[in-house]
């Protein structure tokens, strides 16, 4: 599913305009953008939880010529399922 099939299907459960659930989704996407660039996170309950992690620089290796290379800190966004969800995709139908 990409962006304009999810806010096609919001807008139909929702009952509201494809306008506003475009709105709606941009939203909560820049929330949690914003939210973790301030080291926060953002759980929902039964959902997930979206987090950061904090990578530590690090030697690593081009695979192309085996030569050594140096990678820098990073901070990588993660998200955690949670039990609920987990549960009913692994839901046998």
């Amino acid at each position: 599913m990409n962006k304009a099939e999810l806010i096609e299907k919001i807008s139909k459960d929702a009952n509201m305009t494809k306008v506003l659930s475009n709105a709606a989704l941009d939203s909560f996407t820049s929330t949690v953008v914003s939210t973790l660039k301030k080291g926060d996170k953002v759980t929902l309950v039964r959902f997930g939880t979206f987090s950061v992690t904090a990578h530590a620089a690090r030697n690593g290796r081009n695979p192309q010529t085996g030569a050594t290379i140096k990678l820098k800190a990073r901070k990588v966004p993660k998200f955690k399922a949670g039990k609920e969800l987990s549960e009913s995709v692994n839901k046998k139908k």
